[in-house]
C-alpha cells in the first residue's frame, strides 16, 4: 500500500466535552487509485482527509506514505511533506482574487522543484483563453478547474479533494470530476476524495464509507464507470 492508516484514533476536546470522531481507522490507498471517502456529515471522513494532510494531529496511530511515517514529524517536517507529496482541492476555490488564472496556479508551482508545465496545464484545464483573467471573471467551474491546476502543477503524488463539486451546478460537477479523473491517468496521481454523494463510488477504484467514525465499509470496485457517465 502507498497510503497506509493504521489504528488512528481522533478526539476533540477534554473531560465531558470529549467527542471520538474517528475510531480505529485501519486501511491503505494503493499509488495511483482514486479512493472515494463516503459519509454523511459528523461522519469523519473530513477530519480523516486532514490527517492525511498533516494538517489534523492524531490521539494515536500511524499514517504512512510511500513508507515513511508523518505522524509525530515536527511543523518544518510537516511541511516540508505537504509541499513534496500533496495537493490539495477544497469546495472553496481559495484563489488569490487580485492574480490572474495563470498567476494562481505558478503559485502553486513554486512551492515544487518538478513542477508541471503552466502552459501545458492551462490547455488540459481548458483554461487557456481565460488564462489572463481574475477569479471575479470566472465561473464557479472555471475556479474550481485554478484551483486544481493550482495543485496538480506541483506534481503532487497524492491530490486530496474535500467536496470539490459541493458548490458546483450537476453539469459544471461532472466536468470536474472528469478533470480530477483526467489528472489521475495522465499523471499517476492517486486522489483521495471526500464526499456525501453515493453517485460517486462508481468512479472509484476503492470505497471507504464512514459513519460515525468507524469503517463501514471498504470495497474495490470492479466495474467503474467514467466520471462522465455518472448520473445522479
Amino acid at each position: 500500500m502507498y497510503l497506509e492508516m493504521n489504528h488512528i484514533f481522533k478526539s476533540f476536546g477534554d473531560g465531558e466535552n470529549r467527542t471520538e470522531v474517528l475510531h480505529d481507522i485501519t486501511c491503505g490507498v494503493e499509488a495511483g487509485d482514486i479512493c472515494v471517502l463516503l459519509g454523511p456529515s459528523g461522519s469523519g471522513k473530513s477530519t480523516l482527509l486532514n490527517i492525511l494532510g498533516g494538517i489534523e494531529t492524531v490521539d494515536s496511530g500511524s499514517v504512512c506514505i510511500g513508507g515513511d511515517e508523518i505522524i509525530g514529524l515536527d511543523e518544518n517536517g510537516l511541511s516540508r511533506y505537504r509541499r513534496r507529496h500533496l495537493g490539495y482541492v477544497f469546495q472553496a476555490y481559495n484563489l488569490i482574487p487580485n492574480l490572474t488564472v495563470r498567476e494562481n496556479i505558478e503559485v502553486g508551482a513554486y512551492l515544487s522543484d518538478r513542477p508541471l508545465s503552466v502552459d501545458e496545464l492551462l490547455q488540459v484545464l481548458g483554461l487557456w483563453e481565460h488564462r489572463n483573467k481574475k477569479p471575479n471573471q470566472l465561473s464557479g467551474g472555471q475556479q474550481q478547474r485554478t484551483s486544481i491546476g493550482r495543485a496538480v502543477v506541483k506534481k503532487p503524488d497524492v491530490l486530496l479533494c474535500d467536496e470539490p463539486t459541493g458548490a458546483l451546478d450537476y453539469k459544471t460537477s461532472r466536468e470536474i470530476l472528469k478533470l480530477i479523473e483526467d489528472v489521475n491517468k495522465m499523471y499517476a496521481t492517486t486522489v483521495v476524495l471526500v464526499t456525501h454523494n453515493d453517485a460517486l463510488r462508481r468512479m472509484a477504484d476503492q470505497v471507504l464509507r464512514l459513519r460515525d467514525g468507524r469503517i463501514m465499509e471498504n470495497a474495490r470496485n470492479a466495474a467503474k464507470l467514467r466520471a462522465a457517465d455518472l448520473e445522479w
